[in-house]
């Protein structure tokens, strides 16, 4: 049986678990997003880099002792860094402090983007998003492995048909794959890349039509549903511990219901013995 947690850290764990001291932390990296988004524009940052330097400063500060709360908060140190989360959120805030030298100016600039990337870790259902996202990365190695396929077998037959006719396109296989990847985002697939093609061959919208279908509508779509999937997976899964959870929580309840019936029955036994 596990030992009970001391009464410190059991109103730490409240105070880091509340509601407005998750409000209070989702403002301040909300805020360092906007000094690190005002940092872009050079004539600012130039006018004012020592007072961009200072809020930086204070705001690690206040990040620092935010991480210390939490991991304080935990039962044991090892329960605070089992969480990839917390592992993430370490290394963004103590990257602050071992790459404060001048030769890591811009090293540590785009650290302090990645801090609006804490907003995931500490916002809940962000959070879970996130989780049930990368479960489906394993998932998705069959469909990845279908597409490089289809990639392929199209950026070959590409070059072999428009080589001649659109070398800046189909001039090779990497250009194929390249030209093939614009096609599947469908950004100006049929102005740029399909069109003079088709007014030297009428008959090039045939293969263009066919990838866009295979390789956009089908594949895709099977990434789509896969990802749907996995987020309801995770949800159900959710959901059904709460539910056990509840669950054992009844049967806790029923059986102290119990223990108090029989404290009751033996009392009553020992006053009649007593008063006979």
């Amino acid at each position: 049986m596990s030992k009970p947690m001391p009464q410190w850290k059991q109103k730490l764990d409240t105070l880091v678990e509340h509601k407005y001291f998750t409000a209070v932390v989702i403002t301040f990296i909300l805020f360092n997003a906007v000094v690190v988004g005002l940092e872009t524009y050079p004539h600012l940052y130039s006018e004012y880099r020592s007072a961009f330097l200072t809020i930086d400063r204070i705001l690690l500060y206040i990040f620092t002792v935010e991480i210390l709360l939490r991991l304080f908060a935990a039962r044991t140190m090892g329960t605070f860094f089992k969480s990839g989360w917390n592992w993430f959120d370490f290394i963004i805030v103590l990257s602050g402090y071992l790459l404060a030298g001048a030769y890591f100016v811009t090293v540590l600039r785009i650290l302090r983007v990645l801090r609006v990337f804490r907003a995931i870790s500490v916002i809940p259902s962000l959070r879970r998003l996130v989780d049930a996202l990368l479960l489906t990365i394993p998932a998705l190695g069959n469909i990845l492995l279908l597409m490089s396929i289809i990639f392929y077998i199209f950026a070959v037959t590409g070059t072999m048909l428009f080589q001649n006719v659109s070398p800046e396109y189909f001039g090779s296989l990497q250009l194929s794959l390249l030209t093939l990847f614009q096609v599947v985002t469908l950004e100006s697939w049929a102005s740029q890349v399909m069109r003079p093609i088709f007014e030297e061959l009428p008959w090039s919208w045939v293969y263009f039509v066919s990838f866009v279908l295979v390789g956009t509508f089908v594949v895709f779509n099977l990434f789509i549903g896969v990802i749907v999937n996995n987020v309801e997976k995770a949800e159900a899964a959710e959901t059904e511990e709460i539910d056990e959870t509840k669950e054992e929580v009844k049967e806790l309840r029923k059986e102290v219901r119990e223990l108090k019936d029989l404290l009751k029955e033996s009392l009553n036994r020992s006053d009649n013995n007593n008063s006979g």
